[in-house]
């Protein structure tokens, strides 16, 4: 993706390379993984489990220190890329709300490593790029693509990075205007089944609005990216992750849709750049009005 030269985002708070005294749980190995995935892009009911599996997870614990490092050269660079993209996303939502006679309300996001607070609590790695609706901000560890691509068949490179980035915004999106209110309300009183469907609707959701993110910015778009995008959402299909970890799917369990499904919100979001055709809430027979 061509990023160099551009603006980068005020609302970006870099704090990789700080740490806190006390453990943290860094999320290393196949469990970690595990945590990291069942939590990944913001999925809510998945993350009932996280401390759970955290517990037994202790065994990878490290002890922080209370020193700061110093970042890499690759580190800046990576960082450098997302500060960029995340002012992209400004400048194309931004648009989008103006065009809608709607003011934007910019969220932050804040680049760690290893663990993090937030207002919707403590954080490790483990828990993969989310979004929190508590303080309006995206979180990242970066690392986090690298155990994608090498351990889920990811096809890696920057623009899975941009993918996943826009898909915690289009969150915010849904904070903002009320969407995740009204399926959180219409997910009481309903059997974990059905309430994961609504969550299923939900994340299929910011998957489109990556690709209206990724239609509006196609100046920027070089040879594979989309391919990158495509491929990211694959890897992160429940069922391919089931499939992997577990040998078998269940279909009951899905929180976050099949990787077709990602794939093609996603690409119906890109080919249409219209906002208006992403009510994936109606597409599956619900009414959020």
């Amino acid at each position: 993706m061509k990023w160099r030269g551009n603006r980068q985002s005020d609302n970006v708070e870099d704090r990789r390379g700080m740490s806190s005294g006390g453990k943290v749980a860094l999320g290393g190995g196949a469990l970690g993984i595990i945590i990291l995935l069942l939590n990944l892009f913001g999925g809510e009911n998945a993350k009932m489990l996280t401390p759970m599996l955290e517990q037994m997870n202790q065994g990878q614990q490290t002890e922080q220190t209370g020193e700061q490092r110093q970042l890499t050269a690759e580190e800046k660079e990576i960082g450098d890329f997302a500060k960029t993209v995340f002012a992209y996303t400004e400048d194309t939502f931004g648009q989008i709300f103006q065009e809608n006679n709607l003011q934007y309300e910019q969220p932050k996001m804040v680049l760690f490593s290893d663990a993090v607070e937030t207002a919707c609590g403590s954080a490790t790695a483990a828990s993969g790029p989310f979004y929190c609706p508590g303080d309006k901000k995206v979180y990242m560890d970066l690392r986090f693509f690298e155990e994608l691509k090498t351990r889920f068949g990811a096809k890696g490179g920057d623009f899975a990075i941009a993918y996943v980035i826009a898909h915690e915004v289009g969150h915010h999106i849904q904070t903002i205007t009320g969407t995740s209110n009204k399926m959180r309300q219409m997910q009481q009183g309903l059997s974990q089944a059905e309430a994961n469907k609504l969550s299923v609707c939900l994340e299929l959701q910011a998957d489109f609005y990556a690709g209206v993110w990724a239609h509006y910015n196609q100046e920027y778009l070089e040879e594979g990216d989309i391919d990158e995008a495509l491929s990211a959402a694959h890897a992160v299909g429940d069922d391919a992750i089931q499939s992997k970890m577990q040998g078998h799917v269940q279909p009951d369990s899905f929180t976050h849709g099949t990787s077709e499904q990602r794939k093609y919100w996603f690409k119906l979001g890109y080919s249409t750049g219209d906002v208006g055709q992403g009510d994936t809430f109606a597409k599956y027979g619900y009414d959020l009005k």
